[in-house]
């Protein structure tokens, strides 16, 4: 009778404890809705604001929607993230959308008579077409190398470029201002196979090298050959940025060992998908070991996504098959970073505090353009100088609540700062004209 009144009482306790749990659960998510709705309201009422000019403040507009910002908003332009694309691809509504049903692609691999076995065929039908239709590289008699984002490739590179038993690292360079990630790629695992050596234009050091060849070249656009040109040297071509929206397309690139990625050609820097062109058959092996060994191949989805993506860009340039209303990508990105480029000539001019690189006028084949000589022209990055007596670049704009990087980190002097040119409209357009207004 003890136990069985014991038992009764233990489970009207239960219930009891159940019941007022889930009346506080109740309270809290009608609490949490509530300041949800509120705060939705607040955005509402606060979006139908219309800006009043008062001193101090900057009033910029974008779309016809006029936004306030006092000169309080931090705008951050460090990262080239490019999600100026965006808009783009939103105007292609769902026609590049991608479904994967859970039943698919579980399989580690893609194409086991595939040197890189875990290269789906339909990426590398993707990049081999879009190569030839560009023009921007050779794709014949090369094998394709998929990566995590072309960091991946860099570091499988590195690995199949060094010979296992040196007797010492082998140096890696890069010509100042050189990738500000380089070094930092380069030491991070601390391997006993290469370690950076510097400025290529300071290197010294007799024995086998790697030089890194970046063009155009991250941060200052200007378009790059070796710089040490020595019989023991290795070369490895970084070709993220060419291509027709930022550089003129001269001539397909030819080189044993070429870098592009998904993030900076068409803006998909989340799908995080590079690939690399190899001349030679080993160190593609080496490669492709390195990134088994390191993760195990690379996500299908991803290149799944990102073929689809490539395939929509030669696609609007093509024009075969294509509706006529859709914008050739490259034109529409050439177009944006042309209007981009002369927003900030402007503010630089207004300001008078900065400079900007200029470069000779060149001829795109691509395109049929003719790239005028003017500071940056379309390059994804601003290569910004302080001029007078401002020394650090970088701590200078910080100040002015805007967030770029320094030249040291370039390997040159912090009068210095690189800006991305790849941000959304609106913390573009701020960023200029609140550069505009910048005086000692």
């Amino acid at each position: 009778m003890v136990s069985m009144a014991l038992n009764v009482g233990l489970i009207l306790r239960l219930g009891y404890v159940r019941e007022t749990w889930r009346a506080e659960q109740s309270l809290h998510g009608f609490g949490l809705e509530e300041k949800s709705q509120s705060r939705v309201a607040s955005m509402a009422a606060s979006s139908q604001k219309v800006a009043h000019v008062s001193r101090g403040k900057q009033v910029v507009s974008i779309d016809g929607t006029e936004i306030e910002d006092g000169g309080e908003r931090v705008i951050n332009l460090d990262h080239g993230d490019p999600t100026m694309y965006e808009r783009f691809w939103q105007q292609t509504g769902d026609k590049n959308t991608f479904v994967i049903s859970g039943w698919q692609y579980i399989s580690y691999f893609s194409d086991v008579t595939n040197l890189c076995w875990f290269l789906e065929p339909e990426f590398a039908k993707a990049v081999v077409r879009l190569h030839k239709l560009v023009g921007n590289a050779i794709t014949e008699d090369r094998y394709i190398v998929v990566g995590t984002g072309s960091t991946q490739l860099f570091q499988a590179a590195l690995y199949a470029l060094c010979p296992p038993n040196a007797s010492e690292p082998m140096n890696v360079v890069s010509a100042a201002p050189f990738y500000s990630s380089y070094p930092l790629m380069t030491d991070f695992l601390k391997s006993g196979l290469y370690k950076w050596g510097g400025d290529a234009h300071k290197f010294s050091t007799d024995g086998p090298y790697i030089e890194l060849v970046t063009s155009p070249n991250n941060p200052d656009g200007s378009t790059r050959q070796a710089v040490v040109n020595r019989n023991q040297g290795i070369l490895m071509h970084d070709f993220a940025y060419y291509w027709p929206q930022y550089t003129p397309i001269s001539f397909p690139a030819d080189h044993d060992l070429m870098l592009f990625t998904v993030s900076k050609s068409t803006g998909h820097a989340g799908t995080r998908i590079g690939w690399a062109l190899v001349k030679d058959k080993e160190v593609a092996r080496k490669m492709t070991k390195f990134i088994e060994i390191n993760t195990i191949g690379v996500s299908k989805d991803s290149q799944l996504r990102a073929a689809r993506i490539l395939q929509a860009v030669a696609d609007s340039c093509d024009r075969v098959g294509s509706p006529e209303e859709v914008q050739p990508f490259f034109d529409y990105s050439y177009i944006l970073m042309e209007k981009r480029w002369k927003q900030l000539r402007a503010a630089v001019k207004k300001s008078g505090l900065f400079s900007l690189p200029d470069f000779p006028s060149k001829f795109c084949n691509f395109s049929g353009r003719t790239f005028e000589s003017q500071p940056g022209k379309c390059e994804s990055f601003a290569w910004l100088k302080c001029e007078g007596e401002i020394e650090d670049c970088e701590s200078f704009l910080r100040c002015h609540r805007i967030l770029t990087r320094g030249g040291k980190h370039f390997g040159v002097c912090p009068k210095y700062v690189r800006i991305s040119m790849l941000e959304r409209d609106e913390m573009f357009d701020l960023f200029t004209e609140r550069l505009s207004q910048i005086k000692l």
